[in-house]
């Protein structure tokens, strides 16, 4: 007669029923601090283990995996076999295994020929190059089995774990599902213990460590993002509205996306996102996007595609407008639009594709002092650039730049713009003020108008009052500006 052995696991709350409930092949959870997020990840890999399959447990360091080792053999103690502390490897009656490794090293030669049925990585926005550790290391053991996989973790900042979280949110990765569980959905923790944490830290450390949002601590290019998340979905345009539609040509892994926005509104009205789809099917798409919306203009991004295919979409009645990437172009519609987001001038729709790129869109600056504007290593802004390129039709220009109208600034320079003006007509039409030769002008001061308010561009400076560029050394001021951004400015007498 077979002896039976029962193995208790904890009862799951709600929180942690749903996230099973709705769970898919890849699973990626950012909870809150003391949500229970290791009692759900061991649940997951000692299950597989019962029905005779190989597991594996990865932590950020061994010190971390001290926990769940201790906790996964309590749990599996009636039916463990073997135990080989040095290695972390459990194997259990029914030919079930677990095996738990550290991730402070390179681990792709350790699992190299292993295969297991799941993987549990906890902690995982703490992993360093976590999506490398991913695709070189972990991944390739579940191929033989199909495994699944689940990255566990309360966020920190927008990391490789957020990449992966958003691949959870986006539709077009069907077999990723993710969940973002506050600490207060562990009914367990009373709720005036959350409340009380709230006072004791800043905004931004209780938001990420008990809300489970991803915080960007290295400050982010677009502010405001979540209040202008308030535009729907349209099914097709309104009378006496105006539309324009910027379409984001993708490459190999990236995506094709043409968002679709109301210049009469400001608002975005409909997105079309698709991945490794034939140009001609792409076109289709773009085709049936016109007919629908009949927009007064189509801004295409020409680097991917080229001229002929831009050349081609205008003789089929397209109105077309090219628009070359280049570093400068690009921070012309990127800062423009994160205008719209400071002033709450623009309205898009709550995607999580598009909110988790506006998110994660970071600013580097240049040896050179410019800076580039990209997604972060490894993830997508192909929404971003999308919708750039659709504002750019309806957006303000920015004669002097957006740190400088962020500064405060730009008062100072359209009252002085307007002297210099009127200074020149009194000369007369088509004549210039021309500084005397031997005459002294204020250090930094313009070489054609005198004007003392001088902007660096990437050619050396520029007159903020006529427009003229020249590259004399000079005393210039940087005044500092909130949010650690800083605008350029000359000043009389400094």
């Amino acid at each position: 007669m077979s002896k039976t052995t029962k193995i208790e696991l904890p009862a799951p709350h709600a929180a942690q029923r749903q996230v099973l409930d709705e769970a898919k092949r890849f699973n990626v959870l950012a909870c809150g601090r003391r949500w229970g997020k290791s009692t759900l990840g061991v649940d997951r890999i000692v299950r597989p283990t019962l029905e005779g399959f190989p597991t594996a447990w990865f932590s950020p360091t061994y010190k971390m995996l001290l926990e769940a080792w201790r906790e996964i053999q309590e749990v599996l103690a009636p039916i463990i076999t073997s135990r080989n502390n040095a290695e972390y490897r459990l194997e259990c009656r029914g030919g079930g295994s677990i095996t738990m490794f550290s991730l402070d090293g390179d681990v792709s030669d350790t699992v190299r020929g292993r295969a297991f049925k799941a993987v549990v990585v906890d902690e995982a926005a703490v992993v360093k190059q976590l999506r490398s550790v991913w695709e070189n290391a972990v991944r390739p053991t579940l191929a033989d089995h199909r495994g699944e996989a689940w990255f566990l973790s309360t966020p920190r900042g927008l990391n490789d774990f957020k990449a992966f979280w958003d691949r959870g949110q986006d539709p077009e990765r069907d077999d990723w599902a993710s969940w973002q569980m506050p600490t207060s959905t562990n009914p367990h923790i009373a709720a005036d213990e959350i409340e009380a944490a709230r006072q004791d830290m800043t905004e931004a450390a209780f938001n990420q460590e008990f809300l489970a949002q991803f915080v960007n601590w290295e400050g982010a290019v677009f502010r405001k993002v979540l209040e202008a998340a308030t535009a729907e979905r349209k099914d097709g345009p309104e009378a006496g509205h105006e539309y324009a539609i910027g379409a984001d040509w993708g490459r190999s892994n990236d995506y094709t996306v043409f968002t679709v926005v109301d210049v009469t509104a400001r608002a975005m009205v409909d997105m079309d996102r698709s991945n490794r789809v034939d140009y001609v099917v792409q076109r289709g798409r773009l085709q049936a996007l016109y007919d629908r919306w009949h927009p007064s203009k189509i801004i295409a991004e020409t680097n991917s595609i080229g001229e002929p295919i831009i050349e081609e979409l205008q003789r089929a009645g397209l109105p077309v407008q090219p628009f070359n990437t280049t570093n400068a172009s690009k921070a012309g519609i990127i800062e423009a639009l994160a205008l719209a987001f400071e002033q709450g001038s623009i309205a898009i729709l709550n995607d999580p594709v598009l909110l988790g790129e506006l998110q994660a869109f970071a600013a580097e600056q240049l040896p050179g002092g410019m800076l580039r504007y990209a997604a972060p290593g490894g993830q997508h802004d192909d929404c971003v650039m999308s919708l750039a390129l659709s504002w750019s039709f309806i957006r303000h220009e920015l004669p002097y730049g957006l740190t400088t109208y962020l500064s405060g600034l730009q008062d100072e320079i359209d009252a002085a713009r307007l002297k210099a003006t009127a200074e020149r007509l009194a000369f007369g039409p088509g004549l210039r003020k021309i500084n005397p030769e031997g005459e002294k002008r204020p250090t930094g001061a313009c070489p054609n108008c005198e004007g003392t308010i001088i902007q660096l561009v990437v050619s050396g400076k520029r007159c903020a009052t006529c427009g003229t560029q020249f590259d004399e050394p000079g005393a210039v001021i940087l005044a500092d500006i909130p949010g650690n951004t800083r605008a350029t400015m000359g000043r009389r007498g400094a």
